[in-house]
């Protein structure tokens, strides 16, 4: 792979990334409610999850995807419907959570890395667009699985490094709020704006 065809990925990864997703808004709810000790759990979730859709769909299973309807579907709703269970959990949470006492719950990172974990992999349209995005960037003169593992490291590893700055961000606007009822307000804010990615998650349209 030329380091041309390198950079163009690098580029685009990073323009795909930086736009808010239901990755990020997973994060960045975890980081308003529990502060910046949550991105040891959640950016991990965040790496594992891309890996394994990345995995997936370069295997073969995204193309199957993408032309199969009814799996489309079924894929699409369970993600939505998991994606509206956490914004309505978030809503109805209590107004934030000492950080020193979640960093010391491994029962409770151990959740916020399976939820973020399951909502980064669990996306049909993630699974779609690395089928159609990757091969782009793929040069078949040259041995094609060496390309997708860098191709998938560097994607995965930039993807890590958008979830940590957004935690960090989020983390930084919670030490500003230090009314629990503002709290109570920004964590209902978050919850919906999960319930509403659940919402659109459910109602996308199969790419052709």
């Amino acid at each position: 792979m030329s380091l041309d065809l390198w950079l163009s990925f690098t580029i685009a990864t990073i323009a795909l990334v930086a736009l808010p997703g239901p990755t990020v808004m997973i994060v960045v709810s975890f980081a308003l409610g529990r502060g910046r000790q949550t991105a040891w759990a959640t950016v991990p979730g965040v790496v594992l999850g891309d890996f394994v859709a990345m995995t997936v769909s370069l295997l073969g299973a995204g193309a199957v995807l993408a032309a199969s309807a009814t799996l489309f579907t079924i894929l699409k709703l369970v993600g939505a419907a998991y994606l509206f269970w956490l914004g309505f959990q978030l809503w109805r949470s209590p107004a934030g959570i000492p950080e020193a006492k979640a960093s010391k719950d491994t029962g409770e990172s151990r959740k916020m890395f399976l939820k973020t974990f399951t909502v980064t992999a669990l996306n049909p349209k993630g699974i779609i667009f690395f089928v159609a995005f990757v091969p782009q960037f793929v040069d078949l003169a040259e041995p094609v699985f060496i390309q997708f593992a860098i191709l998938e490291v560097t994607f995965v590893s930039l993807a890590a490094f958008n979830a940590l700055l957004w935690a960090l961000l989020a983390n930084k606007l919670r030490n500003r709020i230090k009314s629990p009822k503002t709290q109570s307000i920004v964590s209902r804010i978050s919850g919906s704006c999960l319930m509403a990615a659940g919402f659109l998650t459910a109602v996308i349209r199969r790419t052709a």
